[in-house]
């Protein structure tokens, strides 16, 4: 079993920015992919980033590209996900996972709320 712990999260206005941190009980080095999902309620999970294994493949949301960026540290065992330029629409709660194996499924952090509002 492995626990992700994610932390960042708060109240902004929006044009503001807030830094996600997950970090991993068990070592992320060989993990397949990392990523960050968000929901709102009465929405099913959606994507907003993900990194593969040695950061060389990475994924956005369109509604995050140029804005949110997304980073690893093997070394920490841990996931970043940098947000810039906050918009209300990007209210919601932010769920980190880590996928070992492809043929696996990923588990998952107990999320963490980001609320953007003026």
């Amino acid at each position: 079993q492995v626990q992700l712990v994610e932390s960042g999260g708060g109240s902004v206005h929006p044009g503001e920015s807030l830094r996600l941190a997950c970090a991993a009980s068990r070592s992320i080095s060989t993990a397949y992919s990392m990523g960050w999902y968000r929901q709102d309620p009465g929405r099913q999970r959606q994507l907003v980033a993900l990194i593969s294994n040695l950061g060389a493949k990475l994924d956005y949301a369109d509604s995050v590209q140029d804005r949110f960026t997304i980073s690893r540290d093997n070394a920490k065992n841990a996931v970043y996900l940098q947000m810039n330029s906050l918009k209300p629409e990007d209210t919601a709660v932010y769920y980190c996972l880590v996928r070992y194996k492809i043929t696996e499924n990923p588990y998952w952090g107990q999320g963490t709320q980001v609320t953007v509002s003026s």
